[in-house]
């Protein structure tokens, strides 16, 4: 990043999020002046400067950020709907919502603006997930789109439109699984995993694989909220990065069966991985509610909610698909990010993060 984006105005959409938070800290590191916007204005990371909005409420939108003139946009958020009309009529709303706020009056600040998306461009939408995909792994950026109606295509064609006609540059981003550090996130594995390894470990529970044959034995890659940051600011501030897509993912691959003995022992339970059919844990967590309010009271830990930390159905969506799934990075070193994280010390990092905040014990 050059000393010309000392001070330079970043605005963060979704920034209480898994993604938005990583993004903060590394937007914050870089000099930038951060404008973090969530439905609750709450300020997770220090220096953000806070912002509310309903991102589905156009004036809501352009009374937060009206005046502030961001010369970098990013739009990490997105809202799950009940069927995948809604998620498309919902979700390519927040974005040309958030482009219009931040370039009416025509003022021209807007250089780029970053969209984080995921693997659904290529495995299909909710409603007809992982059942259509024509693709080879590892995905590739060039893959033609599936004929499935899929919000990450509203979104993109919105920004496309957007960025043609106030001629700024754009970037999409096709993250995996993330593993970060963040509470209150529907897509948050490592702490998820983490919640249900440390209630086994108080009730005598198996930490037991919840998910499919496929997903235990095959290939797979994550990708870690603070590798992910990185490359959104590395798009966002060098010519390589403009007007592209590029997957985003840790750059190594790995099979469950060789991950889960490890985080086991990290945690200090027995473990079992597949045996003979997925074991949801959405269908098995009826009582975290309950073991969680104990855990945190005995430890004193800083939220006794469940609910706040583990999201049961995102992990069984991720850990149960019944295809192989990883991606190539391959375009964006060629074009020059650089960026690596070794995917067992990514998450044990978050792991001793939660740790430290006394989110888990």
């Amino acid at each position: 990043m050059s000393t010309d984006d000392a001070q330079r105005r970043a605005l963060v959409i979704g920034a209480t999020g898994i993604a938005g938070q990583s993004l903060c800290r590394a937007l914050i590191d870089g000099g930038f002046e951060v404008y973090g916007l969530s439905r609750s204005a709450n300020a997770p990371v220090e220096g953000v400067i806070p912002l509310a909005a309903d991102l589905l409420d156009p004036a809501s939108l352009a009374a937060a950020v009206g005046d502030i003139r961001p010369n970098l946009v990013f739009i990490t958020a997105w809202m799950r709907q009940d069927n995948e009309a809604e998620n498309i009529r919902v979700n390519s709303a927040i974005v040309r919502n958030t482009l219009d706020a931040v370039t009416a009056g025509g003022h021209g600040s807007v250089e780029h603006v970053a969209l984080l998306t995921g693997l659904k461009h290529y495995l299909g939408p909710f409603d007809n997930y992982a059942t259509g995909v024509m693709a080879d792994t590892p995905f590739h950026e060039e893959e033609p789109r599936l004929s499935t109606p899929n919000f990450y295509y509203a979104q993109e064609d919105e920004l496309f439109a957007a960025a043609e006609r106030d001629h700024f540059t754009w970037s999409v981003h096709r993250a995996h699984t993330v593993f970060g550090f963040a509470v209150g996130n529907a897509m948050n594995m490592a702490l998820t995993l983490s919640v249900y390894a440390t209630i086994c470990k108080r009730t005598g529970e198996v930490f037991r694989f919840p998910g499919s044959e496929t997903q235990w034995n095959g290939i797979t890659d994550v990708t870690d909220s603070d590798l992910l940051a990185e490359q959104l600011v590395w798009a966002a501030t060098h010519p390589e990065g403009r007007n592209e897509a590029f997957n985003i993912a840790n750059g190594d691959v790995f099979r469950w069966r060789w991950l889960w003995p490890r985080i086991a022992e990290k945690f200090g339970v027995e473990w079992a991985g597949f045996e003979g059919s997925p074991a949801p844990l959405a269908e098995r967590m009826g009582h975290a509610a309950s073991e969680w309010a104990a855990i945190a009271a005995e430890n004193g830990l800083v939220e006794a909610d469940v609910n706040r930390l583990a999201s049961w159905w995102h992990t069984d969506g991720d850990l149960g698909r019944n295809l192989e799934c990883f991606t190539s990075m391959d375009k964006s070193r060629l074009a020059g990010f650089q960026g690596f994280r070794s995917t067992p010390e990514s998450f044990f990092d978050k792991v001793d993060r939660y740790r430290e905040a006394h989110i888990i014990p």
